[in-house]
């Protein structure tokens, strides 16, 4: 059994079968698929509750090329190169527009994955093309952005491609003429005329003011979704918390702040183990060391039923979370018969 524990960020004890870690995308052709497998970056996204009983497949591939074309930039970077250092070398470039997504942890590789997004802006704005390995064709293919079916914190790879395809490459393509995005919460208070690099030592200073470094206090980022709801649920709750934060989504739907419910639902500092509700953004949970799998579990369901009795609201992790046979999902029982789901 090879040990885990320092290969994802929320630092619990586990282990897997095997790990194998891949440099060059054509190491791919070589695997047996047939044997049960998980793909992992930097597992800032990922905690393994238990041993796995598979073989643990780490993408360590690195490259970045740079075009111009025209009235844009069109970016190809390898998927094992580190989110946030392509950002600030981009920017050190003077290409801007990935200033709002800067010191969001883990590899390009999991960013379309998860469309990971911040302050108003999403990878998928972005992303033109999704190079990887189609494990069942046994062959590398290239999808475009619309084919990657991007979501809220969504996309084909979490679904129809699920343990299918493996990410080696992310084409992005950003313009020329550039436009700050300050619309959404603490950048509001930037000004119009605020450069790319104001923008993103603002926002480095406000996730870093909120979610501590993992190399300091084991966590995984932000460990829930912002749930969406139906606007009469969001309107109805607003009579009680005028205060509550929420942002349209459509014409029926809205958004909510996960952080946001949780805290006030009394849970920062809510303790198992040593595992806890950070106590400086609710969205965050943080391990101190020497807790399991279980104790997890048990937070993540006191904070679903606390929220779900308060507010009648789901939470969903974001956070993907490994059991013995791969990938699981932590749901209350009481809020999925309740919702009817």
């Amino acid at each position: 059994m090879t040990s885990l524990q320092s290969y994802h960020t929320f630092s619990l004890p586990s282990g897997c079968e095997s790990l194998i870690v891949i440099k060059d995308p054509t190491e791919l052709l070589l695997l047996d698929y047939d044997r049960p497998y998980f793909l992992l970056g930097e597992g800032s996204n990922t905690i393994f509750l238990e041993d796995y009983a598979g073989t643990v497949i780490k993408l360590a591939t690195s490259g970045i090329d740079i075009k111009q074309q025209g009235d844009k930039y069109t970016i190809k970077a390898a998927a094992g190169e580190n989110w946030h250092q392509l950002v600030l070398q981009l920017l050190e470039k003077g290409i801007n527009g990935l200033e709002n997504l800067a010191l969001i942890p883990g590899t390009v590789g999991a960013a379309p994955v998860q469309n990971i997004g911040a302050y108003g802006v999403e990878v998928s704005q972005f992303v033109t093309a999704v190079k990887g390995f189609d494990i069942v064709e046994q062959r590398f293919i290239t999808l475009t952005g619309d084919e990657c079916e991007f979501g809220y914190r969504d996309s084909v790879f979490k679904h129809r491609l699920k343990d299918k395809f493996v990410i080696t490459e992310v084409t992005l393509v950003l313009p020329k003429r550039w436009q700050p995005t300050l619309s959404y919460g603490p950048l509001q208070s930037l000004k119009g005329t605020a450069s790319a690099q104001e923008v993103c030592e603002a926002v480095m200073a406000i996730r870093s003011s909120k979610l501590p470094d993992p190399a300091v206090l084991a966590n995984a980022g932000s460990f829930f979704k912002n749930p969406v709801v139906e606007k009469r649920l969001a309107t109805r709750l607003q009579l009680d918390y005028p205060d509550m934060p929420a942002f349209d989504v459509d014409n029926n739907h809205v958004k909510l702040a996960a952080g946001w419910l949780i805290d006030k639902a009394g849970l920062k500092g809510c303790q198992h183990g040593a595992i806890r509700v950070y106590e400086k953004q609710a969205l965050v949970i943080v391990h101190e060391g020497g807790s399991n799998g279980e104790d997890l579990k048990q937070l993540v369901h006191q904070v679903q039923q606390t929220v779900w009795r308060q507010f009648a609201v789901v939470l969903e992790h974001e956070v993907r979370l490994i059991a013995k046979q791969g990938e699981c999902q932590l749901q209350s029982v009481e809020c999925n018969e309740s919702t009817g789901s």
